[in-house]
This record gives structure tokens, sequence and C-alpha cells, in this order.
């Protein structure tokens, strides 16, 4: 790589990290997710290392993700040879998937089998089951707004099953709320700086690892403001949500940066020709 080549990629890092909120094993989340998500998919330790430190990430600071990865049940580790190479268990690979939808998707899902669920005055934690599923949002204390099919426990709650919803601004701010909506606006300003045109004469010369430590950091930080809330139709966005604009160039970026590949031993291999 050239200077110039260098400069930008260390630059395009720096612009993409987001150093007051960098969990690290959130990161690795993140980065099993878009690349070692099938099964018998594993990244090796050294891998996993290129991949990460560009960052400012310390090699110290990754083996405590790690333990606390295996702890959780997200990440299994064993040896190979001389090596340690790492892999999403099955709760791991289930979980990804899950999201993995609302990540990628080049637009945001429309779905029309909303439903209003509002519980008795006071009773309103009895819907806090349904708040730690995807496509449930909270309105107020007693009440909930879904997709889907309706839930078993439907009898404890007035249900307006597939309203023709009226959607008033102050609904608009509270399923966005400024601290999401300025994290969108930020990303997509920064992503906005991330030019395709550039990427194409640049990324060439990038290693796999390079490769992926961008992907990583892309798909990261738009993973924490899309699954702030569940995907929902644009006559519920506030007039200055970027989320739209933001989910194309996260499109855009991933496809200029090809997916590596994985070897069978967790090594990064350039990804094929299209």
């Amino acid at each position: 790589m050239t200077d110039a080549q260098i400069s930008w990629f260390d630059t395009t890092v720096a612009a993409l990290s987001d150093p007051q909120n960098q969990r690290v094993w959130s990161i690795i989340v993140s980065l099993f997710g878009d690349l070692a998500q099938r099964d018998g998919d594993q990244i090796g330790g050294s891998a996993l290392t290129r991949i990460i430190t560009p960052m400012g990430i310390k090699p110290e600071a990754i083996r405590v993700a790690l333990h606390r990865l295996r702890k959780d049940g997200w990440i299994d580790s064993t040896r190979s040879g001389r090596a340690s190479v790492h892999f999403l268990t099955p709760m791991g690979r289930s979980q990804s998937a899950a999201v993995t939808p609302r990540i990628y998707a080049p637009a945001t899902p429309t779905p029309d089998d909303w439903h209003l669920l509002i519980a008795q005055d006071g009773q309103g934690g009895a819907l806090d089951g349904l708040l730690q599923q995807p496509n449930y949002v909270a309105v107020n204390r007693s009440t909930v707004l879904g997709h889907g099919p309706l839930p078993r426990e439907r009898d404890r709650f007035l249900v307006v099953s597939q309203p023709d919803l009226a959607v008033p601004d102050w609904l608009r701010q509270r399923l966005f709320p400024e601290d999401l909506k300025l994290a969108c606006a930020r990303l997509d300003s920064t992503l906005c700086g991330v030019k395709p045109p550039e990427l194409d004469a640049d990324a060439n010369a990038l290693d796999p690892a390079q490769i992926a430590t961008l992907r990583t950091l892309i798909v990261h930080r738009w993973r924490r403001v899309v699954l702030r809330h569940p995907d929902l139709p644009p006559r519920f966005h506030p007039n200055d949500w970027a989320g739209e604009h933001c989910r194309q160039r996260v499109a855009s970026l991933l496809q200029h940066l090809p997916r590596p590949r994985l070897s069978p031993n967790g090594e990064l291999i350039a990804a094929d020709a299209p």
C-alpha cells in the first residue's frame, strides 16, 4: 500500500470508530455476525487481533471481551495446533441470524399487521416481556405498538388489531428520541465522508483483515442504531430521521467492501471476484 492508501485507511477507521461507546464485546458480536455466522465458521486469534487492533483496541481488551462472551454463551473457543480459534455457539448463531435481515435489508421492511396492546392502569409491567421482543416498542407505560401474531396472553390487554393508525407528531418523537436521531445523523454524516468512488480506487489495495475492520465498524455502528426499535413504516418517521439515507449508505459501502472468506483454520481470504 502507498502512504496515501495507508493514510486513507487510518483516517476512515478513526472516523468510523466511536471511542465513547466502544464496548469490545459488542464489536466482536458485530464482527462474528458479519463474517462468521454460519455453522462451522471460525476465526483464528491472530486474524481477530489484526481486525480489531486498528480500532485502537489492545489485545488484552480482546481477551477480556472473549472471556465475557464465552461466559455468556455467545462464543466458544478451541485450539487449532498452537493457535486458538473462536466461533459462535448455536445460541450466538441464532441471535445473530434473528437480526441479520434488519441490519442488511436494503430498505426498511413495512409490515402491515400492526396492533396496539393496552394494559390496565397500573399493570404496565405485564407488557415487559413483550418489550424484550424485537417487534414491539413502548408508546407509554401501559401501551405497546407491535406487529406480527398477537401474543398468547392477549386476554390481559385491550387489543386494537390492524388499526388504521393516525400518527401524531408526539408519537413520532417518542418512537425516535433525540439521542437516537442524533446517533443516526452522525453516522449518516460519517458514512457520507467515506465516498464509494474513493473506495473503488483504494479498496483494491486493502488486505482481507483491513476490509474486515471497515466492515465491522460499519455494521457495528449501524446495528446500534437500527436495532433500537422495530422496523417502522415511513409514516412513523419524524421529518428529521436520517435512517433511510443511512441504510442506503451502509448497503453501498458494504457492497464496495466484499466480505472476506474464512479458511478452515480461521484465516482471512480475499473475497471471490464477482
